[in-house]
C-alpha cells in the first residue's frame, strides 16, 4: 500500500495589493503552485486575501520551510502589512479541492472577466471573457495596478493596432489587449516562469496567433508600437525611460506605465517628459498611479 503523501500548507493574510508579492516567494518553494483565497464578501471586493502554497514533507522540509520564513521575513521590511505565516500539516489530502472552490470570477474594467478554468460563466455580449488559472507568475487582476491598466486599455486600444506589454506576467494585459481587437500583441518578460505561464494562457484563450511571449527585456524590442503598456515598478520604468523607451512608442502613439505609488508618480512622469513623452492622463486607486503619455507626432520613431 503507497504511504498517505504529506504536505504542510504555509498561509499569509494580507491586503489584495500585496497578495502577487507574497504569491511570488512562495512560487519559488512550492512548484505544485500557488492559490491566492479571496475570502468571503462581493465578488472581486475582498478587503482580505489569503494566500497558500503546499510544501511536500520529505528530508528538505525543514531548510524550505525556513527559506520561506527568511523570504517574507525581508518582504515584511518592504510592506509591513504582511504578517508572519501560518504552517499547517496536512496529510493524505485533495488540497486542491477546498481552494478552487474559493476563486471567484473576476470583474475588471468594464468589460473584461476573468474566471478559471474549472468555473462555469456565460458571458454577456459585450464582456471580454478571459480564462486564467492561479499560477507562478504576477497577474491575478487583483493588484490596482492590474485593474488601472485594463481600464486604460478599455478606452486606448483600437482594432488592427500594434501593442507591446512590457513586464507581462500572466500575459493578463497582453490578453485583454487581443481581446479587444489588438492585431499583434508582443508580450516580453525577463523571468521565464512568466513567459511559459504566459504562452500557456495565450494558447487556452485562442490568442496565440495574435500574442508573440518574448522572453528578454526592452533590449530585445527593436521596433515602435502603436500602443506600450507597462505595469511594472517605479524605478525599473525610470531606468526604461533612460534606456529608449520612448523609441519603442511610434509617433502619435500612446504608453501606459503603472505600479506607481502615488509618491512616486512625479519622478517617473518627469522622466518620461524628459524623453519626449508628456503626460495626458493620470488615473489612480487605492495609493496607486498609472500614467498615460503620448508621444507627439513630430518626434523620431
Amino acid at each position: 500500500m503507497t504511504s498517505p503523501m504529506e504536505w504542510l500548507e504555509v498561509s499569509v493574510t494580507v491586503v489584495p495589493e500585496a497578495a502577487e508579492a507574497v504569491a511570488e516567494v512562495f512560487s519559488r518553494y512550492a512548484p505544485q503552485g500557488v492559490a491566492i483565497d479571496l475570502g468571503a464578501g462581493e465578488e472581486g471586493a475582498a478587503q482580505q486575501v489569503t494566500v497558500k502554497a503546499y510544501l511536500v514533507v520529505d528530508a528538505d522540509i525543514a531548510e524550505r520551510r525556513q527559506k520561506v520564513e527568511e523570504a517574507l521575513w525581508h518582504l515584511h521590511h518592504i510592506w509591513p502589512v504582511i504578517p508572519a505565516p501560518t504552517f499547517t500539516p496536512i496529510v493524505d489530502q485533495d488540497w486542491t479541492a477546498g481552494w478552487k472552490e474559493t476563486i471567484p470570477v473576476l470583474h475588471l474594467g468594464r468589460r473584461v472577466v476573468v474566471k478559471p478554468s474549472w468555473r462555469e460563466y456565460t458571458a454577456q455580449p459585450d464582456e471580454l471573457l478571459l480564462e486564467m488559472d492561479p499560477g507562478l507568475a504576477f497577474g491575478t487582476g487583483l493588484h490596482p495596478t492590474t485593474q488601472l491598466c485594463v481600464e486604460a486599455l478599455e478606452d486606448l486600444v483600437q482594432p488592427g493596432m500594434r501593442v507591446l506589454d512590457l513586464g507581462t506576467g500572466t500575459g493578463i494585459l497582453a490578453l485583454v489587449a487581443a481581446k479587444l481587437g489588438a492585431a499583434d500583441v508582443l508580450a516580453v518578460d525577463n523571468d521565464v516562469n512568466a513567459v511559459a505561464v504566459a504562452r500557456r494562457n495565450a494558447r487556452a484563450n485562442a490568442a496565440a496567433h495574435q500574442i508573440r511571449v518574448l522572453h528578454g527585456s526592452l533590449a530585445e524590442v527593436g521596433e515602435p508600437y502603436d500602443l506600450v503598456v507597462a505595469n511594472i515598478l517605479a524605478h525599473v520604468i525610470i531606468d526604461m525611460a533612460a534606456s529608449g523607451l520612448d523609441t519603442r512608442v511610434r509617433r502619435g502613439g500612446t504608453l501606459v506605465v503603472s505600479g506607481i505609488l502615488e509618491e512616486q508618480a512625479a519622478e517617473v512622469a518627469a522622466a518620461l517628459v524628459a524623453q519626449g513623452l508628456p503626460i495626458v492622463e493620470r488615473r489612480q486607486r487605492d495609493g496607486w498611479m498609472a500614467l498615460v503619455a503620448q508621444k507627439p507626432h513630430g518626434n523620431r520613431s
